[in-house]
């Protein structure tokens, strides 16, 4: 079992982020931005601002972290390509992003539920799902997993580790 390292690794992404995500001015963003359009302060693949975004009102940025999404949609799924070479990718790419999220918020789920100190089938069936998720994926696979049948039970089996939060907080 070998999970992808959930940590954004923004030099391997096409800035998926800055293209998939809605901003919504306030707190955490200077302005409004749709989700599908880039934010007016990329250049290239590149944050015009990088090291000014907290005081240029964008520290919502500097919370955020894909879980390593961006990076595995353009160097897994895409082999490297990017939506500002090929624009036709823009819409394929933003629904891999969203659904390797998803993924990549259920690897980090599984990963911190083996803290836990469960039964051996429950430890075969959490490290059986990491592996999955952790593979190779299938384009498709990734852009329907967002309420897909998988999602929805890898959502069932981490809602029945609750039983043993109680047993971790007594040991």
């Amino acid at each position: 079992m070998t999970a992808p390292e959930l940590k954004a690794d923004c030099s391997q992404c096409a800035a998926l982020c800055c293209l998939a995500l809605a901003l919504d001015a306030g707190d955490s963003f200077a302005i409004d931005k749709p989700a599908g359009l880039p934010c007016p302060n990329l250049s290239g693949h590149d944050c015009s601002i990088h090291s000014q975004l907290i005081p240029k009102g964008y520290s919502g940025c500097v919370a955020y972290d894909c879980l390593g999404a961006g990076q595995r949609v353009t160097q897994e799924i895409y082999d490297g390509l990017s939506w500002r070479d090929l624009p036709k990718l823009a819409g394929p790419m933003i629904t891999s992003f969203a659904g390797m999220r998803a993924i990549h918020q259920r690897i980090e789920l599984l990963v911190a539920a083996g803290a836990l100190p469960l039964s051996v089938s429950d430890e075969a069936i959490r490290c059986a799902h990491i592996d999955k998720l952790s593979a190779k994926l299938d384009p498709q696979i990734v852009a329907a997993f967002p309420a897909s049948t998988a999602e929805k039970a890898i959502d069932a089996f981490v809602r029945s580790l609750r039983r043993y939060v109680a047993q971790a907080q007594t040991r």
